[in-house]
């Protein structure tokens, strides 16, 4: 646990009916980084979230967002996050500037116009501003979606599986916006059951499994959780995937060795 966490979880409990979701969570998110929380559909990601967004109120353990508790704090809780689901919250009658003014005027800010504006110019939109959302693309939408999630500069962001749904070429846009956020100083808390999209943005990642954290580090503290590559010729190191799939385990236990195949030739096979 790190003194100076903007998101601090300790011993997050939640049940519903004979159902135990969340088993007594526990991590720490550093300011200004990506944290990944990385687990199968029903692992109970989405649950921490609402816990943590105060929509949704724990049965034991604490959580701070910015200092402020979330179970006696929810307002103050409030003002320093947004919250991005599964699915982008966007209007797809209003225009893509008229989404915004709209989200900036409901929180009573200055000069909403200038706000919808360098919001567009930031995610790559200005051209489409004009555009009804409805003719966006799913990556665009995307972008649009985390955009209004920004207006009144909130230092967390909470990304609930943000590229469900996505084709490759818009999954990419998404990573390069978070990736941006952490830039500027955003502390970004992402969840996901994709691997890759982990192991692409995150500074950190928490695996959880049956409720439980049951490892958390940096890409390669995870990668040298398993035993060193068997190296022939060249050394292959493990993929988050073998690692994640090492730790919880699976019905094959297929993984937990892995080898590096031979892929050189003779002078004679040529």
């Amino acid at each position: 646990m790190t003194t100076d966490a903007t998101i601090r979880v300790h011993g997050l409990e939640k049940s519903y009916n004979d159902l135990r979701v969340l088993r007594g969570v526990d991590f720490d998110v550093a300011p200004g980084s990506i944290f990944a929380l990385l687990g199968s559909n029903g692992a109970g990601k989405t649950t921490v979230v609402k816990i943590l967004a105060t929509l949704l109120g724990q049965d034991a353990g604490t959580a701070t967002i910015n200092g402020f508790d979330v179970a006696t704090q929810p307002q103050n809780v409030r003002e320093s996050i947004s919250l991005t689901g599964q699915f982008a919250a966007v209007d797809e009658i209003l225009s893509g500037r008229e989404n915004l003014v709209l989200v900036a005027q409901l929180r009573h800010l200055k000069n909403p116009g200038k706000i919808a504006d360098d919001l567009l110019a930031r995610f790559s939109l200005t051209e489409a501003g004009g555009r009804k959302a409805s003719t966006y693309s799913g990556g665009m939408r995307r972008r649009l979606d985390i955009a209004m999630s920004l207006i009144g500069n909130p230092p967390v962001i909470f990304l609930d599986e943000p590229t469900t749904g996505l084709d490759p070429q818009a999954r990419i846009e998404v990573w390069q916006t978070v990736k941006e956020l952490a830039d500027n100083g955003t502390t970004v808390l992402l969840t996901t059951q994709h691997l890759d999209e982990a192991e692409q943005l995150a500074d950190r990642i928490a695996i959880l499994h049956q409720g439980r954290i049951i490892v958390n580090g940096t890409l390669a503290e995870l990668k040298a959780l398993l035993p060193p590559a068997t190296v022939e010729y060249v050394e292959k190191q493990p993929t988050l995937e073998e690692v994640f799939l090492a730790i919880i385990g699976d019905d094959s236990d297929s993984v937990g060795a892995h080898t590096v195949r031979d892929t050189t030739t003779n002078s004679e096979e040529r």
